[in-house]
């Protein structure tokens, strides 16, 4: 599994939008290659999965499954050993919230980007830390995330923003609202 996105000069997002530092799918996407003589289903060997969307804080409990060892209730990541193992197109059903971190917020002199994402099923949405300025996308249509359907789906918006915020004030503070009025 490697780092999240490419930098500026040091790698390209494909057909997605954003680089390193950005929440837009170039930003944060990985690739992740799944190494398991023995165990991957012989179909998947040399396959490459294109549909599953899996996060990495899904790894530590798709490992315990596939090493057959008891995943805590508690733990936030979901067991996909078998989209892992390449028996299955599933995806994780929960959501996946992102937050940029807060020093960078006009990462290589782009402005304004957004503070915060969540991704539902194959919709994603990025907005301020106060919810505003929210941009909808739905990734299955449009993976470069060029048209921005927040106008278009208010209840949608509506339903994931209250998600996203709640989220994000349920963990820790990292200041990012405050960040650029300190410096």
């Amino acid at each position: 599994c490697s780092d999240n996105g490419p930098d500026r000069d040091a790698g390209s997002a494909g057909p997605f939008r954003g680089i390193k530092a950005m929440l837009y799918e170039g930003g944060i996407r990985s690739p992740l290659v799944a190494w398991a003589p023995g165990l991957l289903a012989k179909e998947a060997i040399g396959s490459v999965n294109t549909s599953s969307v899996f996060s990495a804080i899904d790894l530590n409990a798709s490992l315990r499954m596939i090493a057959g060892v008891e995943v805590p209730a508690a733990l936030d990541g979901e067991s996909l050993n078998d989209t892992l193992l390449g028996r299955s197109q599933a995806s994780r059903k929960a959501p996946i919230f992102f937050r940029r971190p807060p020093d960078r917020d006009a990462a290589y002199g782009v402005h304004h980007l957004p503070d915060l994402a969540v991704r539902d099923g194959d919709w994603k949405l990025l907005c301020e830390y106060n919810g505003s300025k929210p941009e909808l996308y739905n990734l299955a249509k449009d993976r470069g995330e060029s048209t921005n359907l927040a106008a278009d789906q208010p209840d949608l918006v509506k339903r994931l923003t209250d998600t996203l915020l709640a989220w994000h004030l349920s963990i820790p503070p990292d200041n990012g609202q405050n960040h650029t009025e300190r410096r």
